[in-house]
């Protein structure tokens, strides 16, 4: 089960918001366009679906950037030996 703030960084990235205890009335919307009750409740439901996405396009994103390292001669060690 999400986290409220899970939900929040989920349906608002770039922040402006302050919230305070768990529920959609402790939210208070600074710097950002408000979103409705029905919006955070359902967000819940999308989370989890949401967070499996982003957790793919990372482990692809890692796999693409290993192909290009192999594809040049180099290995995730010669990186690090270089402090990268």
């Amino acid at each position: 089960m999400a986290k409220s703030y899970e939900v929040l960084n989920m349906l608002i990235p770039q922040g402006g918001y302050i919230q305070v205890g768990t529920e959609y009335e402790g939210i208070d919307f600074i710097e950002c366009e408000p979103i409705t009750k029905e919006e955070y409740e359902a967000g819940f439901a999308q989370y989890d679906i949401w967070k499996a996405e982003q957790d793919a396009k990372q482990v692809a994103a890692k796999a693409a950037a290993q192909a290009k390292l192999e594809a040049l001669g180099l290995t995730v060690q010669d990186l690090a030996a270089l402090g990268l």
